[in-house]
């Protein structure tokens, strides 16, 4: 049971997946406890947010200039910029409300990986940030959650 836990802890760690596919596998997959799930899951989901914010625009800088990896990298930090600038102007003051939306919302590419490397290149408030991705991770979880239970209830 112990092993079970760790692994879908370990997936709601992962890019992309996060938590959004750590709750189904851990309530249909696993048949664990949803309740139980959804905490151990934004635990792990969380994890590497501060890690993101404070880490994700050095590495890019940094990169920026190496022979291979140099291209990417300026492309990413550009992109980030452009968009940042974008959302800033439309969003306005409502900056955090979108990226907590923007982290809510569970399809592949919008969790909180890329929201909080989006604020780390945005150079948002960190505390600001953290909260606003956890209120995301919250959301995305809680309709994970409802979906997944849901959803096996009726196929099971």
């Amino acid at each position: 049971m112990l092993k079970k836990y760790i692994i879908v802890f370990l997936i709601s760690m992962v890019p992309i997946v996060e938590l959004r596919g750590a709750i189904p596998i851990g309530v249909g997959a696993y048949n664990l406890p949803v309740l139980t799930t959804f905490v151990i899951c934004i635990i792990g989901n969380m994890i590497p947010v501060p890690f993101i914010f404070l880490f994700a625009r050095k590495v890019l800088e940094w990169g920026q200039d190496k022979p291979y990896i140099g291209p990417l990298f300026k492309w990413f930090i550009k992109k980030g910029h452009k968009g940042g600038q974008k959302l800033q102007s439309k969003a306005g003051r409502g900056l955090y409300y979108a990226l907590f939306l923007f982290v809510g919302i569970p399809i592949p590419g919008t969790g909180a990986w890329t929201g909080t490397l989006a604020a780390s290149i945005l150079d948002l408030d960190f505390k600001k940030t953290v909260f606003s991705v956890l209120g995301g991770v919250l959301l995305a979880g809680i309709i994970m959650a409802v979906s997944s239970y849901g959803l096996f209830e009726i196929i099971f």
